[in-house]
């Protein structure tokens, strides 16, 4: 038995990466499948595993070690399952972009509830600041400020022209990261500027729906030659939040969990009970009503249901 890290799944195959460095390709036991959550995919980029070797070179899983964490969203076509978009995460970045295509504060929201429900940092990339003209650049800093008094690190760059980009080599030394985003924003782009080597796929923006077309189909892992490995994940149209529990709701807002002690009914929801520290915050503006309504949203929405 060997110890491995998966670097892609494609469905019925997975390309592991040894602790020697050598890559095999790996199936999949059956009865791994009926552990644990319902996915739609098992396995994930970043999960570490244990393999048997075939005598042709390629090699079986038959074992997923303990997740440090994960991140999943709800299944596209399935209801009441979940899609995996990486294990073992040390830190998420989510690309922003305000115009072509425009990512909705609704969904960075859904996005860092999901992190903080699987204790994943999160650093905000804003990201295409070369093509903004001068009239996008107060939202930019308007949409930095809101994420940065709760405490989420922001930063402007340029993927393309390779801008401001260099403090994340140091930050993904020896690290496992996630990018993800919407399709179009820029991470296969900014994963190429990062290393030379590499030579991601990149796709045009469609100008009929000024929406990214999907170029990785296949959340995959890559090692960069500065240390580290980035998991380059699919990109997202909507984050359908699943299997958060709803009393516990307002602990995946930071901003929130700091007053939550205030409350004058310990089993407060922030909804409509009386003597609510929660909502008096968002009445004067210390909590941001953008957030509140995600809040709000995310309370009433079924799991269960498909969320587009």
């Amino acid at each position: 038995m060997k110890k491995g890290k998966v670097i892609k799944s494609t469905g019925k195959w997975y390309i592991i990466e040894l602790e020697d460095g050598k890559i095999i390709n790996a199936g999949i036991r059956g009865k791994i499948r009926l552990k644990g959550i319902k996915s739609t995919n098992p396995v994930a980029a970043g999960d570490e595993v244990m393999i048997t070797e075939n005598e042709d070179g390629t090699g079986m899983i038959s074992e997923i070690l303990p997740r440090k964490n994960y991140i999943v969203r709800k299944s596209i076509n399935l209801s009441k399952q979940t899609h995996i978009l990486a294990a073992n995460v040390d830190r998420a970045y989510l690309l922003v972009t305000l115009v072509a295509p425009e990512t909705h504060l609704a969904f960075i929201d859904r996005f860092l509830v999901a992190a903080e429900a699987y204790r994943i940092p999160v650093t905000l990339l804003f990201n295409k600041m070369d093509v903004y003209m001068d009239e996008h650049l107060p939202i930019v800093e308007n949409v930095m400020e809101l994420y940065e008094e709760i405490g989420y690190p922001c930063e402007k760059i340029s993927a393309l022209n390779k801008t401001n980009i260099d403090f994340l080599r140091d930050e993904i030394k020896d690290k496992q990261v996630m990018i993800a985003g919407h399709s179009g924003t820029g991470k296969s782009t900014l994963i190429n500027a990062l290393d030379n080597q590499l030579n991601i796929k990149t796709a045009e923006i469609s100008i009929h729906h000024l929406q990214g077309q999907h170029t990785t189909t296949f959340a995959e892992m890559h090692k960069l030659q500065t240390g580290g490995y980035i998991i380059d994940t699919p990109g997202i149209r909507a984050f359908g939040v699943i299997d958060l529990d709803k009393k516990v709701m307002s602990h995946y807002f930071p901003e929130m969990r700091a007053l939550l002690n205030q409350c004058k009914y310990h089993n407060c929801q922030h909804i409509n009970e009386p003597h609510c520290v929660i909502k008096d915050a968002v009445e004067n503006g210390e909590i941001e009503s953008t957030r509140y309504k995600t809040y709000l949203d995310l309370m009433n929405e079924d799991q269960s249901q498909t969320y587009r």
